[in-house]
């Protein structure tokens, strides 16, 4: 097998010395053009390729990211990951995925990059940290947080607004004249985590609507899977007073609760209306297709690994962390009318 071309060999090649190869390579502008043409003659005939790892072990870097998620099984996150691999790819970097499962534990050694010098930095959705780990966090070490949990000056955020989400997906109810209208995966406990906040715009749209609330109407579940939406969509159909809509707060739970409304005999939209959040790819295919909230998962990745690589790149900067809020939008399809 060949020897990979050198930039000795390069320049040997093109008359120049390795430093004016290295100076072409790197976009120096005194080169002129002659030899600048010489040298990329030179490249494309020996085959000759920028040893990317070598450089960025040079600079005191992997050239890989971490993106650590709560359950790569929850399509929206495998869907996400997937868009932040082809963003970090565009950037000429790996992405290592790590599944915390909302551990605590594992969320803190995410944080703090594991304890070892594999990565550049982290892109963290996490479930279970507390402000006072992101306080005391070494911020030597890039992070860029996605989702509820609000980075209060301490790091990078990104993330949807989820009270005008959830409100949205609300008032969209509320004019197809659904008026009991329940919440599958809220809560009126806890931190201002996903769950809550979404049930706090169902609650702001009640309120504008003049509608009176009922926490009855409101179901927590174990996990946001399809088993807990149909298991929640279930129960409420056997009420005496079931609701005529159902607000999801993801689409595992709204496509569960479309199957369990089908096996007890319950019409979605003639019945009762289905709407869930993340436009993940299956919702576009039940029957009846789901209605839902799209956040812009190729725009949340982008934002996630251009904020991470500016720190990379800038390791000591003290620009100011920034929270941006990507743009959502209410899809609506046949389980509520479309």
């Amino acid at each position: 097998m060949a020897a990979r071309p050198r930039i000795k060999d390069v320049a040997e090649y093109a008359g120049v010395s390795p430093k004016t190869v290295s100076n072409v390579i790197n976009n120096f502008e005194h080169v002129s053009e002659r030899t600048r043409t010489a040298v990329q003659e030179a490249i494309d005939a020996l085959g000759y390729r920028v040893n990317i790892a070598g450089r960025q072990l040079r600079q005191g870097r992997t050239g890989m990211i971490t993106l650590a998620v709560p359950e790569l099984d929850v399509a929206y996150f495998s869907e996400l990951a997937r868009h932040v691999m082809e963003a970090a790819g565009r950037h000429g970097r790996t992405v290592l995925i790590d599944h915390t499962g909302g551990d605590r534990e594992r969320e803190l050694a995410a944080l703090h990059g594991f304890d070892t010098q594999f990565c550049d930095g982290v892109i963290l959705s996490p479930l279970s940290l507390l402000p006072r780990d992101l306080a005391t966090r070494d911020r030597r070490l890039p992070l860029v947080l996605l989702g509820e949990r609000a980075a209060e000056g301490h790091t990078d955020h990104v993330g949807i607004d989820n009270v005008r989400a959830a409100r949205e997906a609300t008032e969209h109810l509320l004019a197809r004249g659904r008026r009991r209208i329940a919440v599958i995966g809220g809560t009126l406990r806890g931190r201002q985590g996903t769950d809550r906040l979404r049930t706090d715009g169902y609650r702001e749209a009640l309120a504008a609507a003049g509608q009176p609330f009922d926490a009855g109407l409101v179901v927590p579940v174990e996990a946001y899977h399809w088993r807990d939406g149909a298991e929640a969509a279930a129960r409420l159909a056997r009420d005496a007073s079931p609701p005529d809509a159902l607000l999801c707060l993801n689409d595992n739970l709204a496509l569960g609760a479309l199957r369990a409304l089908h096996e007890v005999g319950v019409r979605v939209p003639a019945d009762i209306d289905v709407i869930g959040f993340d436009d993940i790819q299956a919702s576009r295919f039940s029957v009846p297709s789901l209605s839902t909230v799209a956040p812009d998962k190729q725009e949340i990745a982008r934002l996630a690994v251009t904020l991470l690589l500016d720190r990379v790149d800038t390791p000591d900067s003290a620009a100011p962390y920034r929270d941006e809020v990507v743009a959502h939008r209410i899809v609506v399809r046949e389980s509520s009318g479309g």
